[in-house]
C-alpha cells in the first residue's frame, strides 16, 4: 500500500466544552426542559453569538440526574484554547434558557460534565480540544536501526504493556506509556494552561507490524491548545509559537491545528522511542543514567 514519508497527523475534530447545571422540581420537568433545550439549537448559536466574534456553538449534550440537569455544551475555539470563551458563552446561555421559564433554576456554570482537567470517559468518547490522530510507517531496516528492535517487538510490547497492563490498573479510555511528559513540556513552552495535560493524556497506542515495516499510531482526543488568548503575549511564549510556524496569517483556526498536529506529532515521537528503549533489557535505565546525569 502507499504509505506517506514521515509522521502524518489528522485532526478528527474540535471543539471546547463547558457543562452547566440546571435544577428543577424533579425528573419529569428536567427531562422536558431537556428536549426543548435540545430543539433550540440555533437560538442557542445566536446568543453565543453575541459574545464572541471567533467560538461557535456547535453541539451540545445532556444528562438527567434525578432533579438535575447537566448541558454540555461544545464551542469551536478558533485559535484559542477557550477556556474563558466557553465559560463567557456559557452565562449567557443560562440566562438565556432560564429566561423560558421550562422549570428550571440555576445550579452552576460549571456542572463537571465538561469536563475540565480531570480524565474522564466523556472527554475519551466526544473530544475536547482537538482530537488528533498521528501515525507513521517505518521500515523493518529503519526499526532496527536506528531503534535496536524490531516491529514485531514494538507491536507485541504496545499490546502486553499499554493495552493490557493499562487496562489491569483500570485506565479510564486511556491506554498509552507516557503521553504527559511530551505534553507538559509543549504546553509550558507555549502558554498553555499546563493543568490541562490531566486530560490531554488520556489517548491510545496502537502499532501493527506489517510485511514491510512498523506501523504506529498516537491517538489524542484531548489536546487543548490555542495560539492565542491568556498566556500567548509574552515574549517568550510568542517566539516559541513563530518559531513552530504557529503565528502565521492564515485562516482562523489553522494556527492552533498546526501547533495541535505538532503535539501529536512530539507525542508519538516520544512514545516510540520509550517503547523501543522497553523492549531490550536495561536500556531504559542506562539510558535516564548516561543522559540525565
Amino acid at each position: 500500500r502507499e504509505v506517506p514519508d514521515g509522521i502524518r497527523t489528522t485532526v478528527v475534530s474540535e471543539c471546547m466544552t463547558r457543562s452547566v447545571l440546571f435544577t428543577a422540581e424533579d425528573g419529569a420537568v428536567a427531562a422536558e426542559a431537556s428536549r426543548t433545550i435540545t430543539s433550540r439549537l440555533q437560538d442557542l448559536q445566536d446568543t453565543v453569538s453575541t459574545t464572541t466574534s471567533h467560538g461557535k456553538l456547535v453541539d451540545l449534550h445532556t444528562e438527567i440526574v434525578g432533579n438535575l440537569l447537566y448541558v454540555r455544551f461544545e464551542l469551536h475555539p478558533g485559535d484559542a484554547s477557550g477556556h474563558n470563551m466557553v465559560t463567557k458563552g456559557a452565562d449567557a446561555l443560562m440566562e438565556r434558557i432560564l429566561s423560558w421559564d421550562l422549570g428550571l433554576f440555576y445550579g452552576s456554570v460549571s456542572g463537571n460534565y465538561c469536563s475540565d482537567k480531570k480524565a474522564t470517559a466523556v472527554n475519551g468518547i466526544l473530544g475536547r480540544g482537538k482530537n488528533v490522530v498521528a501515525d507513521l510507517f517505518l521500515p523493518h531496516e529503519v526499526v532496527e536501526r536506528r531503534l535496536r528492535t524490531t516491529a514485531s517487538a514494538i507491536a507485541e510490547i504496545v499490546v502486553q504493556k499499554n493495552l493490557v497492563g493499562s487496562t489491569i490498573a483500570g485506565a479510564l479510555r486511556s491506554a498509552n506509556a507516557h503521553y504527559a511528559n511530551m505534553l507538559l513540556g509543549i504546553y509550558l513552552a507555549t502558554g498553555q494552561d499546563a493543568a490541562n495535560i490531566v486530560e490531554g493524556s488520556q489517548g491510545i497506542t496502537y502499532a501493527e507490524a506489517r510485511e514491510d515495516g512498523l506501523y504506529f499510531s498516537c491517538t489524542l482526543p484531548n489536546i487543548i491548545v490555542g495560539t492565542v488568548g491568556s498566556g500567548k503575549h509574552h515574549d517568550d511564549v510568542t517566539e516559541a509559537l513563530e518559531r513552530m510556524g504557529c503565528r502565521e496569517n492564515r485562516k482562523v483556526g489553522e494556527n492552533s491545528r498546526r501547533l495541535a498536529s505538532l503535539v501529536a506529532a512530539t507525542v508519538l515521537c516520544g512514545e516510540l522511542s520509550l517503547l523501543a528503549a522497553q523492549t531490550n533489557p536495561g536500556e531504559l535505565m542506562s539510558t535516564h543514567l548516561s543522559m540525565e546525569r
